[in-house]
């Protein structure tokens, strides 16, 4: 999978990307237990898809087509399930948000590669 490699670099930094988004967002004191379960979401998600990329990479080769398949499906299925989680904790920080702050995320949180 050539991914592999990508997503794992992907997962490094993820403190100071925090803390950049943090910063950037302007989180207030009120909103801080919000962003927290937000953070923590990104936190989980990084370390299990770097887990994932670790576990796969090279996993696959002589592998069969239904082999290569089955794993794809797997790693789909845990992003999608990532995808779900994170959402749960975005939504109500996102509610809690100024008008500037959706901007700011708006621009900065989703890239076209998906988280950051």
């Amino acid at each position: 999978m050539t991914g592999m490699p990508m997503m794992a670099a992907m997962t490094g930094h993820i403190e100071g990307r925090l803390a950049f988004l943090k910063t950037e967002l302007k989180i207030t004191d009120a909103q801080l237990p919000l962003w927290n379960a937000v953070a923590d979401a990104i936190r989980a998600n990084a370390k299990g898809m770097g887990a994932m990329a670790e576990g796969m990479m090279g996993g696959t080769q002589g592998a069969t087509l239904p082999d290569k398949l089955a794993t794809r499906e797997k790693m789909l299925t845990a992003r999608l399930e990532a995808l779900r989680k994170l959402k749960a904790a975005v939504d109500p920080l996102y509610a809690s948000l100024s008008d500037e702050q959706k901007k700011t995320a708006d621009e900065l949180i989703m890239g076209p590669m998906g988280m950051m």
